[in-house]
């Protein structure tokens, strides 16, 4: 590890927490509860409100009410990192002012997800304004690059000025691009920041590179084996362990990834409650559910 690791505490894997809904749409509380006391129980860490979690199809109250039940149900705030990323910097900056007044370990925050062709000077103003409305020391700002879905990506050039104006505050990244060569600089040119790739895949070679761990959809449902993977990584057990949640992430990652993790805690907790997605979101056709099962099946794949 850098000698500056103590800048964030956040290590591990972290799930972007599936959303359980009601008959009537609205979120259910008490299986989103039980679901993270599972996840923490397995040694996952809590990154509610990520792309997974279908935060955009959720109301800015949705999340905050969302976030203080779980506070209130004794939820660990040192494990939680709750997506806070909206298109307006006052939705964003109330959000997260929210989170870090909660005692939150930090905000994973998306870019501005609207607009296209943003220059790195608007990016950098946007990042700088939302710090700024948010004004407290406590602020541990991750950012969130994922260029396929925000059409914004992150530059180097705007974590550089980022790190160099608010050194403290901006810490880490989650790397949804999936692109090696754009992990591999990060780690080599940033050695400070905490790196969070967005698939387990890459843990055997980002782990000895310095990166903390990974936010991952499939955490959600294989949360023991890629904690143990992260936190336990050596050159001997690594790769039986890497192969392990690979099976499972090459499965999942075939399929519109948030119907399917919902499908696999519907199926294998006799639960099908846990089968809604809020539209523009469909469930799975019979013919993919048919396919997951089977495929996870094959690799002996089974809830914990």
């Amino acid at each position: 590890m850098h000698s500056h690791a103590s800048t964030s505490a956040l290590t591990g894997a972290f799930a972007p927490v599936v959303t359980p809904f009601t008959a009537n749409g609205s979120p259910d509380v008490a299986r989103f509860i039980a679901h993270c006391r599972w996840l923490i129980s397995e040694g996952a860490g809590l990154a509610p409100f990520g792309t997974n979690s279908e935060a955009n199809s959720l109301s800015g109250r949705e999340r905050m009410g969302l976030l203080e039940q779980l506070i209130e149900a004794e939820l660990p705030p040192a494990r939680l990192l709750p997506g806070t990323g909206a298109s307006s910097v006052t939705e964003t900056a109330e959000l997260s002012r929210h989170a870090v007044q909660l005692g939150c370990a930090g905000v994973l925050m998306l870019p501005p997800f609207f607009y296209k062709g943003i220059t790195d000077d608007g990016l950098y103003a946007y990042y700088a304004d939302v710090i700024h409305r948010i004004g407290d020391a406590r602020l541990k700002l991750y950012l969130y690059h994922i260029p396929a879905l925000s059409g914004v990506p992150i530059t180097h050039a705007v974590i550089e000025r980022l790190l160099k104006d608010f050194p403290g505050v901006v810490v880490g990244i989650k790397d949804s691009s999936g692109d090696w060569d754009n992990l591999q600089t990060m780690l080599t040119r940033f050695p400070d920041l905490a790196i969070f790739p967005a698939s387990e895949s890459f843990i055997s070679r980002t782990r000895p590179l310095g990166a903390r761990g990974c936010i991952s959809a499939t955490v959600n449902i294989n949360p023991g084996a890629i904690s143990r993977l992260v936190n336990e990584w050596n050159q001997n057990t690594g790769p039986a362990l890497q192969a392990e949640v690979d099976q499972v992430r090459q499965v999942m990652q075939a399929l519109p990834m948030i119907a399917a993790l919902k499908d696999v805690l519907a199926t294998q907790l006799n639960d099908p409650e846990w089968l809604r997605v809020r539209p523009p979101l469909v469930p799975l056709t019979t013919q993919q559910r048919c396919g997951m099962h089977q495929s996870l099946a094959d690799i002996g794949f089974k809830l914990q």
